[in-house]
């Protein structure tokens, strides 16, 4: 009699919480992945962090469900990268707009740092909580560079470099001592555009006045009470006082729930007409993608990208592809591979690119022969131009008492070797190289952009743009983010409002095993392990000139964080 009283209580205690109100909760501390994980380590590296695809269907979900009345999101230190602090901004807006309770809570807004991003995120929300021990660290855009020619140089390492054109300054930090012209004004307005952007978000979200909120970035940063004081944060408060507070608002029956397994609880089968959802993520390069186990990060794989896009384009259940880009550029032969397959693919169905962070350099290469391309206001978008050369370390060498010698066929068989420069043949050949990139990239922005080619070079140039200012010049059809994208693919296609997206390819354990028959099949786009002897030290590497990317990668590390 006790065992089947216990069972009741536990079946109407389950009852119970299927039909309990429900707060739904988002950790952004360890911060978001772009995409779902390509190979075995990356699934384990990002086990703990959620999704932003997840995410942001989750939030849409979630505004259609009366069970759910409110939101909180911890906001912490580790960094999301600008335009995707603007997409769930943007998904947030939403949520509030279909009357839900969203709340931020954070520890600290940068703690002795800045934290101007993180806090522009919590603007987005109704009610925003803050540590009584915490600070908001608002104190504007800084973009800084730092220039090693003149150290280099007392090493005896100088540096042989030609771009196309004035704007291309990936190398400047190793060729100059200081900002060109060209690179000051780049930078200059990029900083000014996201200023302008974060101004009328935290005008808008905090209902102040523009000009209020530039005088308050101009003196921070502020101290809890302060903040609270300039209408900057609604209450100080821990943890424990939030939760109690939204529980009371959401109902005492109510419980917690990560939004990460909210969209993960039950929901229609899939099928029938799909969109696809493919991502490239991270440097560009030739063959396959993949994840250094040392932990350089990872690349998108032209082998494998394609071998993506080339399986959703021969799917009939595809209807459209939504190709979510996220990469600072690379390879330039490995980007026009991805670029064949998006314009072969757009003669059949729809190809929408969605960029996210970064898609600039390579990373606009392979985007811009989609049929309309969506960027937030602060992607970084644009660096159309080439860069090329290599570190002469002849000095170097002689220094530290190496003698290098070499015998050789050919006039131009030494002609990348570190221990001498280039001869004035060797430079002919160089910019004829940098000229035939240049003017092939230019070329099919112009025809894919739809603009004359006077237009597209003074666009190119090697200069990078916020996803803003790039809407303006026409380099990007829309502003907005994935759900955005993937909304004009379905409009496209002629498909109904709700039809289901899918990540793509999926494969089954065991295709995943066997390995692909040939090129062709879905198998050839999974990712791999790359071996990499650089590991996290990848990128200073490349920079040094030791196993470069390739010629299109925009100047430096120019994330807004």
């Amino acid at each position: 009699m006790d065992a089947s009283k216990t069972v009741l209580e536990t079946v109407n205690k389950l009852r119970q919480r299927r039909t309990a109100p429900l707060v739904l909760e988002l950790d952004l501390t360890e911060g978001l992945t772009e995409g779902p994980p390509a190979d075995p380590l990356s699934a384990v590296l990002s086990m703990r962090k959620p999704r932003l695809a997840d995410v942001l269907a989750g939030l849409k979900r979630a505004r259609g469900d009366s069970r759910v009345k409110a939101l909180i999101v911890k906001i912490g230190a580790n960094p999301l990268g600008f335009a995707t602090v603007q997409e769930l901004r943007q998904a947030i807006v939403q949520f509030r707009a279909a009357g839900k309770l969203t709340v931020a809570f954070s520890e600290t807004f940068g703690e002795f740092g800045n934290g101007t991003v993180p806090y522009y995120l919590a603007t987005a929300f109704e009610r925003v909580y803050l540590q009584p021990s915490g600070d908001v660290g608002l104190t504007g855009i800084a973009l800084e560079q730092r220039f090693f020619k003149n150290a280099l140089a007392k090493l005896g390492v100088g540096y042989e470099v030609g771009q196309r054109h004035e704007y291309k300054t990936a190398a400047n930090t190793f060729t100059q001592d200081h900002m060109t012209e060209a690179h000051r004004e780049s930078l200059g307005r990029i900083a000014e555009s996201i200023t302008e952007q974060i101004v009328a978000g935290i005008a808008d979200g905090r209902r102040l006045d523009p000009a209020k909120v530039r005088e308050l970035i101009d003196r921070g940063p502020f101290i809890g009470a302060e903040a609270v004081d300039n209408g900057l944060v609604d209450r100080l408060a821990y943890r424990d006082e939030v939760y109690e507070e939204i529980k009371r608002a959401a109902g005492a029956d109510s419980h917690l729930l990560f939004v990460s397994r909210y969209i993960r609880g039950p929901k229609l089968p899939q099928r029938g007409d799909s969109v696809a959802l493919i991502h490239g993520t991270g440097m560009i390069k030739t063959g396959r993608s993949g994840r250094s186990p040392l932990g350089g990060g990872g690349a998108m794989g032209s082998d494998t990208v394609s071998a993506a896009i080339r399986n959703a384009r021969r799917d009939e259940s595809i209807k459209a592809v939504v190709f979510r880009v996220d990469s600072p550029g690379g390879s330039y032969v490995a980007s026009d591979t991805v670029w064949r397959e998006i314009v072969l693919t757009r003669k059949v169905k729809p190809v929408i690119v969605s960029m996210g962070d970064l898609a600039a350099s390579g990373g606009y290469f392979v985007s811009m022969a989609a049929d309309v391309i969506v960027a937030q206001p602060g992607t970084l978008t644009g660096s159309i131009g080439v860069f090329g050369g290599k570190p002469v370390l002849a000095e170097l060498l002689e220094k530290i008492g190496v003698n290098s010698d070499l015998v050789a066929e050919g006039g131009n068989a030494a002609m990348f070797s570190t221990a001498r420069g280039f001869s004035p043949e060797q430079w002919d050949r160089v910019n004829a190289w940098l000229d035939r990139i240049y003017d092939d990239f230019v070329g099919k922005v112009a025809e894919g952009r739809r603009l004359s080619r006077e237009r597209a070079h003074e666009l190119a140039r090697g200069r990078v743009w916020t996803g803003a200012d790039a809407r303006e010049g026409g380099l990007v059809d829309e502003v907005g983010g994935l759900e955005d994208a993937l909304g004009i693919a379905r409009k496209r296609a002629g498909l109904v409002a709700d039809a289901p997206v899918r990540t793509y390819p999926r494969l089954n354990p065991l295709e995943r095993l066997r390995g692909p028959d040939s090129s062709e099949d879905r198998a050839a786009a999974l990712a791999g392990i790359r071996l990499e002897a650089w590991g996290p030290l990848a990128h200073l590497a490349a920079e040094l000139g030791l196993p470069a990317y390739g010629p299109l990668v925009m100047p430096g590390r120019l994330t807004i964080r």
